[in-house]
């Protein structure tokens, strides 16, 4: 917490952040698998959360444009753009992923095949949804989460109609992959990346 105060000092005050800190813990209490990595995800989201409000708000400014993939539970296909339009885009972009109701882990075979790219998810967990990640956003791009996502006039909204990799064998969630590289290429390509 007082590494957070210190980071945003000036521009959100020590109990905004404090505040964002304890909304980060209860968003994680309910689905954490381990409460060993509690504050340690907390500490990241709260982060994460204050990151996205400061540019939302015009307090800091961006330095790239900002995409976000959404999907129901962010423990595989929202995971994969996020980490294939990372990866493909050389930090020309700012990547973030959310679920509108995510799961307390990522899909393990989402790891998998994204290691045969030499792309490391392990760092990964899935996050809620928040609204201060969308207003920050650029791009929205939903992975069948329905109306779970609020409507920002500015905001380009995109629906990919991508299959779940939950379940599925390993050769099929290869195809799910490979699906979701070509769309995040067509994207960055189509955002001049």
């Amino acid at each position: 917490m007082d590494e957070l105060a210190y980071s945003y000092q000036g521009v959100f005050s020590r109990e905004a952040v404090s505040r964002a800190v304890a909304e980060a813990r209860e968003s994680f209490e309910a689905v954490s698998k381990i409460p060993d990595y509690l504050p340690i995800l907390s500490a990241r989201y709260a982060k994460e959360q204050l990151q996205a409000a400061a540019q939302a708000e015009g307090r800091i400014a961006k330095q790239v444009p900002e995409i976000l993939f959404v999907c129901v539970h962010n423990a595989g296909r929202s995971q994969m753009a996020a980490a294939l339009a990372e990866h493909l885009s050389a930090g020309r972009v700012h990547v973030r992923s959310a679920g509108s109701a995510p799961t307390g882990e990522i899909n393990p075979s989402t790891i998998t095949v994204l290691g045969e790219r030499g792309i490391d998810l392990t760092e990964a967990y899935p996050k809620p949804l928040s609204d201060s990640v969308v207003r920050a956003a650029d791009v929205i791009v939903t992975m069948g989460c329905g109306d779970a996502c609020p409507i920002y006039p500015g905001k380009r909204y995109l629906d990919w109609d991508v299959a779940d990799p939950a379940g599925q064998p390993l050769d099929v969630v290869r195809d799910i992959r490979d699906d979701i590289q070509g769309r995040v290429t067509a994207l960055l390509r189509d955002l001049d990346i």
